[in-house]
């Protein structure tokens, strides 16, 4: 199975980052570094939220219902004219599941290191939430995922998937560098130098953002 970010390669990636891009006012380059820092992310604490058997019943309605996929069937009139305001709101309430208080955390660790104002990022996660959940509503439809220990070996899979491996060693760095279980504060402690253990991670993302 292929990983999240090697989503962002293909031409539906493109699709999106070029969507997002207009629809934030943002340079491409910048929005797909968002972008690549924070699917993984969202991945991530979304395979937390689905370690609990509510967690995972959840979610699976959810993208068996609403987050089906077919968002991904038309994203030119997704894009097309502004993205309507009702995906806009539903990325919100997606975000604020997902990520509960820790947001604000996320999203100021997402602009010290894009250089990228944080309503900017805002914006982006808003859009980016929706289109995520689609495409793990479409993966679970073509796996025929039916049951939560399925949907966490997915989300898994997904991230597990990633390449190359610079890129996995980026994840397994900032999923919990202290040992707390939450992957949310670590990512925002060690992108923004606030974590004893940054430098290994600086580097990490140095290399995956160009030395940025």
């Amino acid at each position: 199975m292929s990983g999240i970010l090697d989503l962002l390669n293909s031409d539906l990636g493109k699709t999106i980052i070029r969507g997002v891009s207009n629809q934030t006012n943002q340079p491409q380059n910048k929005t797909q570094d968002v972008l690549t820092m924070a699917l993984p992310v969202l991945m991530q604490a979304m395979k937390r939220n689905a370690s609990t058997p509510q967690g995972a019943e959840g979610l699976l309605g959810a993208l068996k219902g609403k987050h089906d996929g077919s968002i991904l069937d038309n994203l030119g009139g997704l894009f097309g004219g502004g993205i309507d305001s009702n995906v806009l709101e539903d990325g919100g309430k997606i975000l604020g599941h997902v990520l509960g208080n820790k947001q604000q955390n996320v999203q100021n660790a997402l602009s010290q290191k894009s250089g990228m104002d944080a309503g900017s990022i805002a914006q982006i996660l808003k859009v980016a939430a929706p289109i995520l959940m689609g495409v793990l509503g479409k993966q679970t439809r073509q796996q025929q995922v039916s049951s939560p220990s399925g949907i966490e070996g997915l989300l898994g899979g997904l991230l597990k998937g990633n390449s190359p491996q610079q890129e996995q060693s980026f994840l397994e760095s900032i999923l919990d560098a202290d040992g707390d279980g939450s992957v949310i504060d670590d990512v925002a402690g060690m992108v923004l130098g606030g974590n004893k253990k940054k430098g290994g991670l600086a580097g990490l993302l140095g290399g995956l953002f160009g030395g940025k």
